[in-house]
């Protein structure tokens, strides 16, 4: 990307400001992903709000109540709500009730596969609807934290207290307990299928390889991890939780086991949020200062993208070609870069 050559007479960050359309989304904003051409930024209540390369505002309403839990294959959204509900919402705006928790309870994660299989959790039940088959639900031994679909095949980890479960749904007794004390969160599998990682109530990651499950520990966080995003090639993964984006290697067959992590681009406030480009080695972070960094990771290059002094940046997506980034912050101010 040619944005990152600084002019031969600067001497600071390049600076790609000018180019942002700013948007008022009028709410508060816990996530954006990108469906079609548009940008969909999640409210924390109710309503999704449609942002086109214009800047023109379309808001649905997709839950009764507060949006708890948001995943994306970027021709869909699934959410789940505190209304006990699970919604779908497509490209053209409409909103497709999937499932309803027969006790109404909250929604607290939600993961989408490729092939248009879902899944989500109230309380310790994971619950995994595919194509025309009836709905598979496993019990863990706590409440699920965490839910995410292997790349290859029908299979859920299930992230949850002192460890994660992996589960073929159509697999009678495959439920695999894989253990580590401690409270775990998020969950995510590596784009090769070779590693299992899980953020942790701890100030820390969590991982397996999942060919004979050994442990991967990933400490030294002054605070918790609460977003990550693989690299283009599945070779590297970003993380939120400290004052710099820690990128923890995972080109070789031992992940990042005896390597030390990258620090990139850092500043005087707590990354909140961090997006990998879908084509380079590139990553978006934001930080709790409101700052918005574009980074290249060969060697550090940053653009800055959002000047700081605002509230913390709660969103940040590409669009499925790289061309566009699209970012807000917890009280709905937004803006759209294309490049």
């Amino acid at each position: 990307m040619k944005e990152f050559t600084p002019a031969p007479d600067s001497a600071s960050i390049v600076s790609v400001t000018d180019r942002v359309k700013p948007v008022a989304l009028g709410m508060g904003v816990t996530s954006v992903h990108f469906l079609g051409p548009r940008a969909a930024f999640i409210g924390a209540e109710e309503n999704v709000a449609f942002v086109d390369a214009k800047g023109e505002i379309t808001t649905v309403a997709v839950h009764s109540g507060g949006i708890l839990s948001t995943a994306s294959d970027g021709k869909r959204l699934v959410m789940g709500g505190d209304d006990g509900k699970v919604v779908s919402l497509d490209a053209k705006g409409e909103v497709t009730l999937l499932a309803t928790d027969p006790k109404r309870r909250w929604i607290d994660a939600v993961a989408l596969h490729p092939d248009g299989a879902f899944a989500w959790s109230a309380g310790k039940t994971a619950t995994v609807k595919s194509g025309k088959t009836e709905e598979k639900s496993l019990e863990v031994p706590s409440t699920v934290g965490g839910l995410a679909f292997a790349p290859k095949g029908l299979r859920v980890a299930i992230a949850h207290y002192n460890g994660a479960t992996l589960w073929f749904p159509n697999m009678e007794g495959s439920a695999e307990f894989l253990p580590w004390a401690g409270s775990h969160l998020g969950v995510t599998f590596s784009p090769d299928n070779k590693f299992l990682v899980t953020t942790m109530h701890e100030a820390a990651l969590h991982g397996w390889r999942l060919a004979d499950n050994r442990h991967m520990r990933m400490t030294g966080y002054p605070g918790r991890v609460r977003s990550m995003s693989w690299s283009a090639g599945g070779k590297a993964l970003a993380t939120s939780g400290a004052d710099t984006v820690i990128l923890w290697p995972f080109a070789s067959k031992d992940g990042p086991m005896g390597k030390e992590p990258a620090m990139l681009a850092p500043l005087q406030a707590r990354v909140s949020v961090v997006a990998c480009h879908p084509k380079n080695d590139i990553f978006a972070a934001g930080y709790s200062d409101g700052t918005v960094l574009m980074v290249r990771m060969e060697d550090g290059a940053e653009i800055l993208v959002r000047r700081n002094g605002t509230a913390p940046v709660a969103a940040l997506a590409w669009n499925a070609k790289g061309t566009t980034l699209a970012f807000a912050d917890e009280t709905g101010e937004a803006g759209l870069l294309d490049l």
